[in-house]
């Protein structure tokens, strides 16, 4: 088997690579375990044409499918804000995976602007603290 055999791998392009960059931050500000596992298994993985997470939609025009990936997310964290979901689009005959966004936005887009404050370990957003710390002591109360 020569070079040529080998699968070419897919290319990853962004939709907006400076917001993607932001959140991708965020991400490893606030959760460390998500970012390893996005960077260490589920990128290389996808570079190599092993699609994961869910699909969502496909489009027969354009050739394409979309998929959304469910990063590790803190219980907590995903009872106040949402999972963090990993969201691409993969053009196959052309070899590219658009990285669309990672969400939910508002959290992670704050979190890399804002040095976020944390309450009980949950990221709590500047624009409405109260709302986040109630539901943290809510689902705390819950738990018991």
């Amino acid at each position: 088997m020569g070079l040529n055999d080998m699968k070419q791998s897919y290319i990853f392009e962004y939709l907006n690579e400076n917001e993607f960059r932001k959140k991708e931050r965020s991400v490893r500000k606030y959760n460390m375990l998500a970012y390893k596992k996005l960077t260490f298994e589920y990128y290389p993985s996808l570079r190599n044409g092993k699609f994961l997470g869910k699909l969502v939609s496909v489009s027969k025009k354009e050739n394409t499918k979309s998929y959304e990936l469910k990063l590790p997310t803190d219980d907590l964290f995903a009872k106040v804000h949402g999972e963090i979901i990993l969201h691409y689009t993969v053009y196959e005959s052309k070899k590219i995976i658009l990285l669309t966004n990672i969400t939910p936005d508002g959290i992670l887009e704050e979190g890399h602007r804002a040095e976020l404050s944390t309450y009980k370990g949950v990221m709590i957003s500047k624009s409405n603290p109260e709302k986040d710390m109630f539901k943290v002591n809510l689902l705390n109360m819950l738990q018991k």
